[in-house]
């Protein structure tokens, strides 16, 4: 059993970093509600063993101090509807008096959410004495903001080290995240796929080069799969290229061939005359793309290929879209491996999908239940893959 689900809050006023980074139209009505939501499971184990929950979180990216845009009371309603029969108090700060105020008349069973951690510039900065202003509040201390586990901020990983081994610990949000991500890259069943999207090499060029030493194979698709089609000579017509990342695509595949790892790029693309949704459309060999047009999603070649190599694979790691899935006609490709995944999931693959987009897609298309795991954190899990140490990780550990 995991240290959090063994431990008795009972009593405790309990320090839990959340990841409440949730999007707010103009109005301020949340219009995702996820980050919120996966943090329910850790709160309602805290109360139910009747321990007090001070939430401590971000929003957005204050620059100038206290500003109402970014203020977690706009939050209190929806988190109040989220947890029904529980008394939920707001503290206009989160440091000093008014945070230490509201947290000393904290009762069991009881949530306080504090104001927004960047309010302070201290936060980022990872400042100690910041660190242990908020320590103060509580004594137990449960990170379960995986979404931040890649900043060294004081309330992700500083502050871990004013409590003692055995209270400070992660929440089983955390818990998840952490096990399916070491799972995927330290224990991967093989075959095991990799499949990467998105529009840059530049963003992907860390992840691909350690999926290399632990990937069967490795699945390119987005804007990225252009940099290497015209680094290998192809005509990519208007379509996306990184033309200082040629080089770099090229030194990619050269390791994935000394290595033994196949890197499937797409043999065909949907292409367009311009980027719109009301474009011309057409098909075209990925490497031969005319002039005037640019491929903005893989086409029906492509989608059978890379559907073959995830069905026979017994590991997935999914990041990235295959194509502009925002636009309904370049949404099949990122459709059709969304499709893939889940069945190979339900033929008992390990799947595990993390990062913006393509959690956007699996939640946009209805597979969010169909995956083994849907990551909350897009760069922390690209950092982790990456194989970066986290500090917020690093700090519990």
């Amino acid at each position: 059993m995991s240290r959090f689900s063994s431990f008795d809050f009972s009593g405790h006023k309990v320090l839990v970093r959340v990841d409440f980074n949730v999007p707010l139209d103009d109005a301020f009505r949340i219009t995702d509600d996820t980050r919120m939501t996966a943090a329910l499971p850790t709160l309602r184990k805290i109360l139910a063993d009747g321990g007090g929950v001070i939430l401590m979180s971000h929003l957005g990216r204050p620059k100038d101090g206290p500003t109402d845009k970014y203020s977690l009371r706009h939050l209190v309603p929806h988190l109040r509807s989220l947890l029904v029969d529980t008394e939920v108090i707001f503290a206009e700060d989160c440091v000093g008096p008014v945070a230490e105020a509201a947290a000393g008349s904290l009762c069991p069973g009881e949530v306080l959410l504090l104001e927004n951690l960047r309010f302070h510039k201290e936060e980022e900065k990872g400042d100690a004495a910041f660190a242990a202003a908020l320590a103060k509040l509580g004594d137990v201390y449960v990170n379960d903001a995986f979404g931040t586990a890649h900043r060294a901020h004081a309330s992700t990983a500083v502050m871990a080290a004013d409590f003692p081994a055995d209270r400070r610990m992660f929440g089983l949000l955390m818990e998840a995240e952490v096990a399916s991500a070491e799972r995927v890259l330290h224990q991967a069943e093989r075959p095991f796929v990799a499949i990467i999207g998105g529009a840059k090499v530049s963003d992907k060029i860390l992840i691909i080069e350690n999926l290399l030493e632990r990937a069967t194979d490795i699945i390119i698709g987005g804007g990225m799969a252009y940099t290497f089609m015209k680094a290998r000579g192809g005509q990519i017509g208007n379509s996306l290229c990184e033309a200082d990342r040629m080089s770099t695509a090229l030194e990619i595949l050269d390791k994935a061939a000394a290595k033994g790892v196949s890197i499937h790029l797409p043999k065909d693309s949907v292409v367009a005359d311009r980027f719109d949704a009301a474009a011309n459309l057409s098909d075209a060999p990925s490497d031969a793309i005319p002039d005037g047009w640019m491929g903005l999603d893989i086409g029906p070649a492509a989608r059978a290929d890379f559907a073959e190599v995830v069905m026979r694979s017994r590991t997935i790691l999914w990041n990235g879209p295959m194509g502009v899935f925002e636009m309904e006609p370049f949404q099949a490709g990122t459709l059709a491996i969304a499709r893939a995944v889940a069945e190979s999931t339900r033929q008992g693959a390990f799947s595990l999908v993390g990062g913006g987009d393509s959690v956007a897609a699996v939640n946009r298309f209805g597979f969010s239940d169909k995956v083994s795991y849907v990551s909350t954190g897009g760069g922390a899990m690209l950092e982790f893959f990456e194989g970066k140490t986290l500090p917020g990780i690093a700090a519990i550990r």
